[in-house]
């Protein structure tokens, strides 16, 4: 009997064991798939893209921002224009996607002096302020995250501005200011961030790679919050002769993506930064959830037709694995945001294998929808995917799904009958009645390295609204002006009815700073640009969206209940600038008055003369004596009874 019962003790030990195992094991298969959130975005891209709403905007117009070559780079442009393809120099192209005033960069408000500002790649410049707006755009003050674990992740290839620098005496700054490192690196140390800090060069499939490492972070808590993104800035046209001489570049300069009129990519510049974090950590923080990343891969093409050359099965594979680690189907998902550069080689390849994959299974009257923002401002490299995540996060919440140009008919290349995919040639509403909308985003690098992002419409929460707003242009202290621009995110209805209630009459302030005269202005009018031409604003959700925001020592703040009482009140205090100074709270003991105290705020302020009313009829009742007629007494008050509430 002693050993039965031993046995059985045993047996139930070993069940619990195996229970608890198995429970573990489960916990930590749900960790490693645990869905982020992106909490908020900002970019540059051709066109005069400033935001994700004017990339938004310039994708649902339809718009074709390609253009000439600028003028301002010091590109020998007659040499460029060479027919002869094999010529030294010579470029297929005198068009592409190119981003507006790559010298404009506000050194002094990133602490940074004018001569190490000259050493740096414009793409680390170009980070730095685009990396400040997106952390102010999830409603967060940047100097808040200093010290913090927040990872940066970003794609980056491409270094060609340091020939640039021979001869200008500024070696003591050239190896920072150009190592690829740096790019990842100087936004961490800039902003003083302590987490992974990561520079991710697979060629076109950077910035993808960058947020599938930047998931794996965040789940094995490396870091809790992270920065991801990818830079391209052309500072010569070596990209362009080195394409020509592949015979890879399209003569407009146009991705004709998937079209029988392909006929090469089209080069582009831009950039973009995604702030991401745990799902579960942005809800209990009640930061704006503006999309869900569900899963991702990453893989390689190895040893395939050549080294440059797309590999179908490897994407196949790769898409696979993203649904896998996403934990949905192919049916799951509506639209794929695709590489689509544009080359007869890439095109048909990419294609055939969504047709293997999305293509198959899929329920009636529900075809894989494909696209690509390529066809609208070019081939941007390490910032292409990125560029398409922020395309779809933003066609997610419009609930459209926009077209693709330059595509004559589909290309012929491709046996389009052999799976349900269908291109966007024009914008269609984008409808799913039964769960959220979903949309993957593909980049395939020229190293073999491909990736393939599943995106997931933000879970629905009780909100005010939804508030999408524009950054104020560059100028002079452009870097600063980004601190007043008008958040696009979610506002939680307690957070906005917090913020209604901290003011009487349920008003909300508006509050607007820079670090400049000229700043201030530069934001007050966008803003004031902004919000005058949408009768929809949410007055609540835009004071909400400002006060996270870092405050300068140039501020203008309006009070009110509607727009055009708030946006009066900031045309009224553009030419009045003050300079701030901290708050200070002061909680004096007896002792601390005078005679006559209060009496130039009582006389000058309606609202400190309201407060004070309000207080003497507080008090009536309870007290012997006039609180105005104390402070207008000329006498300094003795009696405990009555300088106490007096000093309150």
């Amino acid at each position: 009997m002693a050993d039965e019962a031993t046995l059985r003790q045993y047996l139930k030990r070993v069940t619990s064991d195996l229970h608890q195992a198995r429970q573990q094991l489960r916990q930590a298969e749900t960790a490693n798939r645990e869905p982020l959130a992106v909490v908020g975005m900002a970019c540059r891209f051709p066109g005069g893209v400033t935001s994700p709403e004017q990339l938004w905007q310039l994708v649902a117009d339809g718009t074709d921002a390609i253009g000439d070559f600028p003028s301002d780079r010091g590109w020998d442009l007659s040499a460029l224009a060479d027919p002869d393809p094999d010529a030294p120099g010579a470029s297929a192209t005198r068009r592409g996607g190119f981003l507006d005033d790559m010298a404009g960069f506000d050194a002094q408000f990133f602490g940074i002096s004018p001569r190490e500002a000259l050493a740096m790649d414009p793409q680390q410049r170009l980070l730095l302020e685009v990396a400040w707006e997106a952390i102010e755009r999830a409603g967060l003050d940047p100097a808040s995250l200093t010290g913090t674990d927040t990872g940066v992740f970003v794609g980056n290839t491409g270094q060609d501005y340091a020939p640039l620098l021979r001869g200008a005496g500024l070696d003591g700054h050239v190896l920072t200011g150009t190592a690829t490192a740096a790019v990842s690196g100087r936004i961490s140390y800039t902003l003083g961030l302590e987490g992974p800090a990561v520079t991710v060069d697979t060629a076109c499939s950077s910035s993808l790679v960058a947020l599938h490492l930047a998931a794996q972070s965040l789940r094995r808590g490396d870091c809790s919050l992270a920065l991801v993104g990818g830079v391209t800035v052309l500072s010569s046209p070596g990209a362009f002769v080195a394409f020509t001489q592949q015979r890879g570049l399209a003569g407009d300069g146009r991705c004709k993506s998937f079209a029988r009129a392909a006929d090469g990519t089209g080069w582009g510049e831009g950039a973009g930064i995604l702030v991401i974090e745990r799902l579960a950590d942005a809800q209990r923080l009640g930061h704006p959830v503006l999309a869900v990343v569900r899963g991702s891969a990453v893989n390689q093409d190895g040893a395939s037709n050549g080294l440059t050359a797309p590999n179908g099965p490897s994407q196949e594979r790769v898409i696979t694995r993203a649904l896998t680690d996403a934990m949905l189907t192919v049916a799951d998902v509506d639209v794929v945001e695709a590489h689509g550069t544009g080359t007869t080689l890439g095109d048909p390849i990419e294609a055939q294998a969504l047709l293997a994959t999305y293509g198959r299974g899929r329920p009636d009257g529900r075809p894989l929808w494909l696209g690509s923002l390529k066809s609208n401002i070019g081939h941007t490299q390490a910032a292409a995917g990125v560029a398409g995540v922020i395309k779809m996060v933003m066609a997610m919440r419009a609930g459209v799904l926009p077209r693709t140009l330059h595509v004559d008919e589909p290309t012929p290349e491709v046996d389009w009958s052999a799976g349900t995919v269908r291109l966007l040639t024009e914008s269609r509403p984008w409808d799913v009645p039964d769960r959220p909308r979903r949309a993957a985003v593909s980049a395939f690098g020229m190293s073999g390295t491909n990736a393939h992002v599943v995106l997931e419409q933000a879970p629905a929460v009780e909100q005010a609204s939804v508030v999408d707003g524009e950054l104020a242009p560059e100028d002079a202290d452009s870097a600063a002006v980004v601190s007043a621009a008008v958040d696009s995110a979610a506002v939680g209805s307690a957070a906005v009815a917090s913020l209604v209630s901290a003011t009487p009459g349920g008003v909300v302030p508006w509050v607007v700073s820079g670090r400049s005269p000229e700043a201030l202005d530069a934001s007050v009018g966008s803003l004031v640009g902004w919000v005058s031409g949408d009768d929809a604003v949410d007055v609540g959700a835009v004071g909400a969206g400002l006060v996270g925001r870092s405050r300068f020592e140039y501020r203008a703040v309006s009070v009110g209940g509607d727009v055009q009482e708030l946006v009066d009140g900031l045309r009224g205090v553009q030419a009045g600038r003050v300079v701030g100074g901290r708050l200070v709270w002061v909680f004096p003991g007896q002792g601390s008055q005078w005679a006559g105290m209060a009496l130039d705020l009582l006389d000058e302020s309606p609202v400190f003369a309201q407060a004070i009313a309000e207080c003497e009829a507080a008090f009536g009742g309870l007290v012997d004596w006039s609180l105005v007629e104390v402070l207008r007494s000329g006498v300094v008050p003795e009696r405990v009874d009555v300088v106490q509430p007096v000093l309150f």
